[in-house]
Parts: C-alpha cells; structure tokens; sequence
C-alpha cells in the first residue's frame, strides 16, 4: 500500500486552536509591504553618474588627445551620445534588454526636458547679465527718454513710454482679438455650414502669416488710404491680425473637446443653442479658452516689425494711443541694442528683461484663473448652488403634501 505525502496535522491547543510549533513560528509570513511601482532607486542614480562620468573622462581623452575636433558645441553633443551608449552599457549589466529600453527612454526624456530648462535659463541669466546694470536704477521705470542722451549715465533717463505703450497695445489688440477669435472658433465648431470649411482655411493660412504682412496690411489700408496717423491705435489693429488666428484655432480644438453629451444634456432640457454655447460649452472649456487668450497675448507683445511700421517711434511719453506716435518695448529694444553706447545697450536689455517679465505674469494670471480642473466650480458657482438648494429646501417644507387619489379604471 502506498503512502501520500500528506501535511503535518498540528495537535490541538489548550484553548482548542492549533499549539504553538516552537522554532517553526519564526518561520510565520512576513507582513505585506507595499510595492513601490517607478521611482527612482539608488542603482538609477549610481548608474547615470557613472555613465556621465565616464563618458565626460572619454570625451576629454577623445577632443584632447586622439581626434582633431575642437569647440564647445561638439564636446557637449560628442559627451551626450557617449553618455547614452555608456548607460546602455551599464544597464545591460544588471537588466534584462526590456528594463534598459525603459530606462533608456526615461533618461532621454529627463535630459531633453534639463536641456530645455537650461537653454531658458541661459537666455534669462544673459537678459539678466546685461541689463541689470540699468534695471537696478528706478528712474528705468518712472522716466522716459525724453530729456536723455547715448552718453547721458544710467540714472538718468528709462522706458516708461514703451511699458505704458506696449501695455495700452497689447489691451487694445486682446479686446479686439479676443472676441472676434472665439466667435469664430464657436462658428466653426458650434455652428458649422457652407462656410465653415472656408473659414478654417482662411484662419489657418493667417496663422503662418509673416509679421510684416500685418504691419504692411495696416499700413496701407488704415495709415494711407483711411488718412489716419501712425498711433499706438494703429500698432494694436496690426497686434490683432496677429493674435486673432492663433486665438481662434485655440479656442476651436478646446471647444472640441467639451463632451458631446454635454450639449445633448443641454438640448433634452429644453434649452437652446445659444444658452447650451453660453451656459454650458464656453464655461466648460474656460480654462483652455484662458489658454488660448494668453499664447494670443504672448504672440502679439513681442511682435517688433508690425509695430514698427505703425506706431512710429518717439523718446517722449505718450499716454494717449489714438493719437501721436507710441514706442513698445520691442520697438525700444530693437532701437536701443544696436547703437554704438554701452549705456544705451544695457537700456535696451533691461527693457527685454521687463518684457520677460510681463509675460511671465501674464502665463501666471492664466494658470490662476484657468488652472481649475474640469469641472470644479468656482467661489461664485458654489455659492448659487447652495442658494439653489436652500430655496428648493425652503419651497418643499413650506408646501402642503397632496395626497394621492387612485383613478378608478374605465371599463369597457
């Protein structure tokens, strides 16, 4: 007869629960702990240092020693791809080929996001560099150039005319853009027809439009033929052939996006097209239409050459856009970086430093105001809805219950 292996049976305890096996309850299960799923571990960050490291060592051996290459340009891209191969390298050594193609992709990743962070701050920390000389000094906001000449020193003179311009064009090329741009990007998406494709066609073709077309556009259609002068109301109508297109194509892909269901929500209770676009689409896609107004904004304040050709340029304040000549911060820098005085370039760098900074608040505006999630309500949103509730709350207490009377069936 033959015998199966069978588990051990444990001999019932005093309580009558199993009794304790000695030496074998060490060996119980361990507690669960958590699997950590991506991160970073140390053998990652080991491995990429030493790839860097040695691949920096072989490159300097390669540009100084062995090869007839010089440059700082190809010593970066020469260290950069013996990096990649050293990493790949390594990773074999302790991965299976699946792991390093992974980890491969994420190191090209990291490094093509480091290498766009440090371009960024290599343009800021130059802007930075050679205008601070004339940034420091207060008198670069409170004055203009008015009374200043090339040789005059930095405390004297500064460009509040082209910050008081470029703000004053820029509001009034975001007024006249802004709603033309997403009334269209609504006719296309919202309303559609025989003209849609046209329109489309004829917005996408603006968008690849050459600054100085716009410039030339204004200048011969409202300067020349209308009569009217070179003004900051001239170099906003010309900002607005550049900021409209890019508005509406924007405004256009974000309205697409805005769930179907949504409008058919809309429509079974009875509204209609017009209240579904303004109560339900535009609200909807709030954030990505705040989105789409900033890279219009961002396009038009550094626009130099349509500005040049329709706002003239003067060293003295204008506060008025409709009438004289008014010089932007592009138009300033463009003037000043290219003259012969140190002073006069550190001037124009500053003002490309106060550029800098303007659309630096204008991307933080926007990510305040549009940075909610999809549909989280605002501070005001809320409020009317716990209104709402209170009074439907307040109506059905104080109304009286009615009862419920059974019709008697009709017989035949």
């Amino acid at each position: 007869m033959t015998t199966l292996d069978l588990p051990p049976v444990t001999a019932p305890g005093p309580a009558g629960g199993p009794a304790p096996a000695g030496p074998a309850a060490a060996a119980a299960p361990a507690p669960e702990r958590k699997l950590r799923i991506g991160g970073v571990t140390r053998d990652d960050v080991l491995t990429v240092a030493g790839a860097a490291a040695g691949s920096l060592a072989l490159d300097w051996v390669l540009y100084e020693r062995v090869l007839p290459f010089s440059g700082a340009f190809g010593f970066l891209v020469c260290w950069y791809l013996l990096f990649l191969a050293g990493y790949v390298l390594l990773g074999r050594l302790q991965w299976d080929p699946m792991m390093v193609r992974d980890r491969l992709v994420a190191v090209l990743a990291w490094s093509s996001g480091l290498l766009v962070v440090a371009l960024i701050a290599d343009q800021i920390g130059y802007v930075a560099s050679r205008g601070w000389q004339a940034a420091q000094h207060l008198n670069f906001f409170t004055e203009s150039m008015e009374h200043t000449g090339p040789l005059d020193p930095l405390t004297s003179g500064g460009a509040l005319n082209a910050i008081v311009g470029s703000l004053e064009q820029l509001g009034l090329a975001t007024l006249f853009a802004v709603p033309l741009g997403i009334a269209a990007a609504v006719f296309m998406s919202e309303v559609g027809g025989r003209l849609a494709r046209p329109v489309r066609t004829l917005v996408e073709a603006m968008t690849a439009l050459p600054s100085i077309v716009a410039g030339l556009f204004i200048l011969g259609v409202v300067i020349i033929t209308f009569g009217f002068e070179k003004s900051g109301f001239a170099a906003s109508l010309a900002l607005t052939v550049m900021m409209m297109p890019i508005v509406t194509r924007a405004a256009e892909v974000v309205i697409r996006l805005v769930p179907g269901t949504l409008r058919e929500a809309s429509y079974a209770l009875g509204g209609s097209q017009w209240r579904t676009v303004w109560n339900v689409v535009l609200p909807t896609a709030r954030p990505g239409l705040v989105t789409a107004v900033v890279l219009g904004m961002a396009r038009g304040v550094g626009e130099t050459s349509p500005v040049l050709l329709t706002s003239g340029f003067t060293s003295q304040f204008n506060g008025n856009p409709f009438e004289g000549h008014q010089v932007s911060l592009p138009l300033y820098i463009w003037n000043y970086v290219k003259q012969p005085y140190e002073n006069m370039i550190a001037r124009g760098f500053a003002a490309a430093l106060t550029l800098m900074v303007i659309v630096l608040v204008l991307f933080v505006t926007a990510r305040v105001l549009g940075g909610r999630r999809p549909g989280q309500l605002t501070r005001a949103q809320k409020r009317r809805i716990d209104r709402d509730a209170r009074r439907l709350e307040t109506a059905a207490v104080g109304a009286p219950a009615r009862p419920y009377r059974l019709r008697p069936r009709a017989q035949n």
